[in-house]
C-alpha cells in the first residue's frame, strides 16, 4: 500500500496535469475558433463587398474587382482570395483572376439555400489545400450570389503550431510544478518524520524529554508545541501517578506491618482472654484504619475517572453540617473544645436552614464537611472553639470552617492539598492520618466546579472556605 507521502504526491500529479490539461484544452479551443473566426470575417466582408457594389450598379457588366485594376495598392484583404459570381442556376459569371478556368463547385442544396436568402460558410475540398468559402446573396442583381474562398492552411499551421506550444509548456509546467511539490512534500514530512522518530524514544521513563522545534510558527510549529505541552502533562501525571503509587503503598505498608507485628506477638505463646480481646481490638483498630484509607483511595480513583462528577439534583447544605457537626461534637468535647455551627445571609440574619444548596453528590458533600471539622477538632488548641458557617450570596454558598489553633504556615499553605502530605506540626504530635482527606476536599470541590482556600481564621488559626456554586433545593 502506498505511503500517506506518495499518496500526496500523486494526488498533487494527478490535480496539476488535469487542472493544465483543461486548461489547455480550453484554450487550444478558444485560440481554433478565434482563428476560424477571424479567417471567416475576412472572406464575410470581401464578399459583401462585392454584393454591395453589384446590387448598387445593375446595369454595368458582371465582373470580379480585381486588386490590379486601380492604381492605389491592392488591398491585403483581396490577396490569395478565390472569388466568383454565380447566376440563379448556379453558372458562373464572372470569376477571380487567381481561379483560371477552375470553378468553385456548387451543388443543388447550396443554391436552394441562397435561393432563400441566406448567407453560407461552408469547407471545400477544392485543390490541394483546406479551403473555406462564404457565399453571400445578391439583392436586386442579375446574379444570384458573391462566392469567395481561402486556403485554411495558414489556419491549420497557426493551430497545430499552438497545440505544440500549450503541449510543451504542459509538459514543462507539469514537472516544474511537480519537483515543487515534491521538494516541499519532502521538507513537511521530513519534520514529521523527525518528530515521529524522537516521539518513539520518548518513553515512560525519558517523559521530561521534548520534541525539536523548527523555530517557526506555522502548523509544524504548532503542531510540536501541542505535543510538547502533552507530554508536559503526561509527564505530570506520570509523575503523580507515581508519587501517588509510592505514597499509598508506604500508608498501607505501616498499618499492615503494625497488625502483622501484633498477631506475631499474640501467637507466641498461650494467653488469657483478656489479652486476645485487647489484641483483637488493637488489630480491629488498624483494620478500620485500613479500610479508611482503601476508600479514601478508591474514592480518589473514581474522581480522577471521571466518575461521582455527573450533575446532580440541587443539595441542601444546613442538614449536612448539623449530622456532621453532630457526629464530631464527642470528640470535641473529649478534648475540651466548643464546636458551633452558625449560618448567615448577606443581610446577617441567622439564616441556616435556608442557605442556598449545591449540586454536589450528598456523600461527596458530607465527606468534604466531615473532613474540613475532624481536621479541625485534630489540630485545633485544646479548649478552644471551632466554628463552622455557612454564607449564602447570589453567586454560591460559602462554607467555612475555622479553629483558633497554631494555624498553617505560609509555605505548607501551598501543599496542604496535595496527596499524602501532612504538615510538620501533625508529624510533631503524631497525629493520626493519612493526608488524603484535603486532597479529597479539593478534587470533590473542583469537580463540582468549585474552589476551596485556606487562610487565617479571626482568632489566628486555620481557615477553610469552601466556595460552590448556587443551586436551588
Amino acid at each position: 500500500m502506498l505511503s500517506f507521502r506518495r499518496r500526496l504526491a500523486l494526488l498533487h500529479v494527478v490535480v496539476v496535469t488535469t487542472v493544465l490539461a483543461v486548461a489547455a484544452t480550453l484554450t487550444y479551443l478558444s485560440l481554433v475558433t478565434a482563428l476560424r473566426a477571424q479567417l471567416d470575417g475576412a472572406l464575410l466582408a470581401l464578399a459583401e463587398q462585392e454584393a454591395s457594389i453589384l446590387a448598387a450598379s445593375p446595369g454595368l457588366p458582371v465582373a470580379v474587382h480585381e486588386p490590379g485594376t486601380t492604381a492605389a495598392p491592392p488591398p491585403y484583404a483581396r490577396l490569395d482570395r478565390l472569388v466568383q459570381i454565380i447566376g440563379p442556376r448556379g453558372e458562373v459569371l464572372a470569376r477571380s483572376a487567381n481561379l483560371g478556368a477552375a470553378s468553385l463547385p456548387n451543388e443543388a442544396a447550396l443554391l436552394a439555400r441562397l435561393t432563400r436568402g441566406e448567407t453560407v460558410f461552408e469547407h471545400l475540398a477544392f485543390g490541394d489545400e483546406p479551403t473555406r468559402r462564404v457565399s453571400v446573396p445578391v439583392h436586386g442583381g442579375r446574379a444570384l450570389a458573391v462566392q469567395v474562398a481561402g486556403s485554411l492552411d495558414d489556419v491549420d499551421h497557426a493551430v497545430a503550431s499552438a497545440g505544440w506550444v500549450f503541449l510543451v509548456m504542459s509538459l514543462v509546467l507539469v514537472v516544474v510544478l511537480t519537483t515543487a511539490g515534491a521538494q516541499l512534500t519532502g521538507r513537511v514530512f521530513g519534520a514529521v518524520d523527525d518528530i515521529v522518530r524522537q516521539a518513539r524514544r520518548i518513553g515512560g521513563r525519558t517523559l521530561a524529554e521534548r520534541l525539536p522545534h523548527p523555530g517557526t510558527r506555522d502548523e509544524i510549529g504548532r503542531l510540536i508545541d501541542t505535543l510538547n505541552d502533552m507530554l508536559a502533562r503526561l509527564e505530570h501525571a506520570f509523575e503523580a501517578q507515581r508519587r501517588f503509587t509510592a505514597d499509598a503503598s508506604h500508608e498501607l505498608r505501616s498499618p499492615l506491618s503494625r497488625l502483622r507485628t501484633e498477631l506475631e506477638i499474640t501467637l507466641r505463646r498461650p494467653r488469657g482472654a483478656d489479652e486476645y480481646v485487647q489484641a483483637l481490638r488493637s488489630g480491629l483498630e488498624d483494620v478500620a484504619r485500613l479500610t479508611a484509607l482503601v476508600e479514601e483511595l478508591l474514592t480518589l480513583a473514581r474522581l480522577d475517572a471521571g466518575q461521582d462528577t455527573a450533575p446532580v439534583a440541587p443539595v441542601a447544605i444546613g442538614p449536612i453540617l448539623e449530622a456532621v457537626v453532630r457526629r464530631a461534637r464527642p470528640a470535641a468535647q473529649a478534648r475540651g473544645m466548643t464546636l458551633s455551627l452558625a449560618g448567615a445571609d448577606d443581610s446577617g440574619a441567622d439564616a441556616l436552614e435556608a442557605s442556598a444548596a449545591a449540586r454536589v453528590p450528598r456523600e461527596l458533600l458530607m465527606l468534604v464537611a466531615t473532613n474540613l471539622v475532624e481536621n479541625a477538632v485534630k489540630y485545633g488548641a485544646a479548649g478552644g472553639s471551632v466554628l463552622v458557617s455557612v454564607v449564602a450570596r447570589p453567586d454560591g454558598t460559602e462554607l467555612v470552617v475555622e479553629d483558633d489553633g497554631p494555624g498553617l504556615p505560609a509555605e505548607e499553605r501551598e501543599r496542604v492539598f496535595e496527596r499524602f502530605y501532612r504538615g510538620a506540626a501533625a508529624r510533631a504530635a503524631d497525629i493520626e492520618g493519612t493526608g488524603l482527606g484535603l486532597a479529597l476536599c479539593d478534587l470533590i470541590v473542583r469537580a463540582a466546579g468549585g474552589r476551596i482556600e485556606v487562610g487565617v481564621s479571626r482568632w489566628g488559626g486555620a481557615r477553610f472556605s469552601v466556595h460552590l456554586p448556587a443551586g436551588d433545593a
